[in-house]
């Protein structure tokens, strides 16, 4: 099995695909501009227009968080393992019920701007240093999803052109990391939110009629797809049981086991995830938008476990491996056995327009912490006036997207899933057991906070660079060396545990009885209840 080492698609398919990104991109590009904020409030940067529906709340909720991986990942990752990959699309929309029962509603009554603003609310000493230890932890989730992301854009192009020059990788990242810096330093969290609905839209709709056309093929019998599916896998009834991933071994289900709880438990602390959940002005409008994000989110997972499946059945499991051995070429694949070129095209613009849309989430949400949290809170320490702020938050956006262009360039060949999970890994192990004390924990004082923000993020990091994915097996980053002591490629299993116990520890530690560092709580619970007036 070889990585792509000529185009997949024809040269109609590219010119198509090229016309149809430029124009989505002048249509979002002028609809961003034309939302974006008219003055000088950081409320507006941040938060954007308060007012909008739960249905298209909930859209950009959806367009936040399904990347391009979802597309062209998972859907691959389904055709090669079958029964596998459908378990592993199941944790995602599980991700999002956590979420509306755990997070949404105490957040977003207790919040304003950021979570350092919840934790300097519910903390009354070293809420500075806990807001730098959140900047910090955001800035790598946000640097290594966003790297995934640039670096998902060569991948797709090598579908058209196969393996790209230099030259034209470097061209590919600075054009889509300079559109998203335009869309998160100029647009804000309106221009964000434009291009996340109409993603959202064109994801739902591409993925469903794909879907439609694999069901009609098969007469609406989804027997005949798993049937198909099984008998062009090349492991007949195998494909459709555990084990031709994760359950080869013990470890193998550890692993497996491993990924889904950072899946899990990450989406929950994800920082472009809190900012769109802080966004809606009222809470009922915010259960009403999480909702349709999990009904969103459930029916594209759905139609890419059937993606996944008819890729299999139609053009062969063999045929994927070979075109592209992790599978990322299985529904570009499927859309040209299905409807030719134009199809291809289409899938491909809506897989570039996924790419372009999270990255912006994620560049405006760093750009935000690092204004609000770490300019605004630690180094003026709140005397800094809001077109100060706004100049900063801006300056931000530039700087993380130039970053991430640099990152993507010099991280070219990683696999961009590895980088995604240890992104989930560090929310789920740093971020989620902060938010979760902060929210729910009476005694939970800000040296618990500290210990739980860079405990789990040095925890998560040190076990992926002790793991194979670093050193120990042919696809490993250093395929020669071999310091690979943790056996687990994702890291949650150990670091999530560590972050719950070090900031229990912290807090322990504290003396707790002196006032000083006892934390008001009874205020902020009755604020995270009943909300406060704006």
């Amino acid at each position: 099995m070889v990585t792509t080492s000529a185009g997949i698609v024809d040269r109609f398919s590219l010119q198509l695909t090229f016309v149809l990104f430029l124009s989505v991109v002048v249509v979002t590009l002028f609809m961003a501009l034309l939302t974006a904020p008219q003055r000088d409030e950081i409320s507006e940067f941040y938060l954007g227009n308060r007012t909008m529906s739960p249905l298209r709340n909930g859209l950009a909720m959806c367009g936040d968080y399904l990347s391009a991986a979802t597309l062209l990942g998972s859907t691959g990752l389904v055709a090669l393992t079958g029964y596998d990959g459908l378990m592993y699309l199941g944790g995602t929309v599980v991700a999002w019920m956590m979420v509306l029962l755990l997070i949404a509603e105490p957040l977003r009554r207790a919040g304003r701007f950021t979570l350092g603003d919840t934790l300097a609310l519910r903390l009354s000493r070293l809420h500075r240093p806990a807001r730098l230890a959140l900047a910090v932890c955001t800035l790598t989730i946000a640097t290594l999803y966003l790297v995934a992301q640039l670096v998902g854009s060569i991948a797709l192009l090598t579908q058209f052109t196969g393996a790209p020059s230099a030259t034209t990788r470097t061209l590919c990242v600075i054009v889509i990391g300079t559109i998203v810096i335009v869309y998160a330093a100029i647009g804000g969290m309106p221009g964000a939110t434009v291009i996340q609905i109409i993603k959202a839209v064109m994801l739902v709709a591409g993925v469903t009629v794909t879907a439609v056309m694999v069901l009609h093929r098969f007469d609406w019998n989804p027997n005949a797809l798993l049937a198909a599916a099984a008998n062009h896998s090349g492991t007949g009834t195998a494909f459709l049981e555990p084990g031709l991933r994760y359950g080869a071994s013990a470890t193998s289900k550890l692993d497996f086991f491993s990924l889904q709880l950072a899946i899990v438990l990450g989406l929950s602390a994800l920082p472009h995830v809190l900012m769109r959940l802080l966004a809606p002005r009222k809470v009922d409008v915010l259960r009403s938008s999480v909702v349709w994000a999990v009904g969103l989110v459930g029916l594209v997972c759905l139609a890419a476990g059937i993606l996944g499946l008819g890729a299999t059945a139609v053009v062969g499991r063999e045929s994927i491996a070979n075109t592209d051995h992790k599978g990322d070429a299985a529904v570009l694949l499927l859309a040209n056995a299905l409807g030719g070129g134009i199809l291809t095209a289409l899938l491909s613009c809506l897989a570039f327009v996924t790419l372009l849309a999270v990255a912006a989430g994620l560049t405006l949400a760093a750009a935000t912490s690092l204004a609000h949290d770490l300019y605004g809170e630690v180094i003026r320490k709140g005397r800094a006036s809001e077109r100060e702020e706004l100049a900063v938050a801006r300056l931000s956006a530039v700087v993380v997207g130039v970053l991430g262009m640099l990152l993507a360039l010099v991280s070219w060949g990683t696999n961009t899933a590895t980088l995604a999970f240890l992104a989930f890994a560090i929310a789920a192990s740093a971020i989620l057991p902060t938010i979760v004390y902060t929210l729910f924990w009476r005694r939970f004082t800000g040296q618990g906070a500290l210990l739980s923000l860079w405990g789990g993020l040095f925890c998560s990091v040190l076990l992926v660079l002790i793991s194979p994915v670093v050193s120990a097996t042919p696809n490993s980053l250093y395929p020669d060396a071999d310091f690979a002591w943790f056996p687990l490629q994702n890291p949650g299993i150990v670091s999530i545990p560590a972050g719950f116990l070090l900031g229990w520890l912290g807090t322990v530690l504290s003396p707790s009885p002196r006032q000083e560092e006892a934390s008001p709580y009874e205020e902020f619970e009755v604020r995270m209840l009943v909300g406060a007036k704006e």
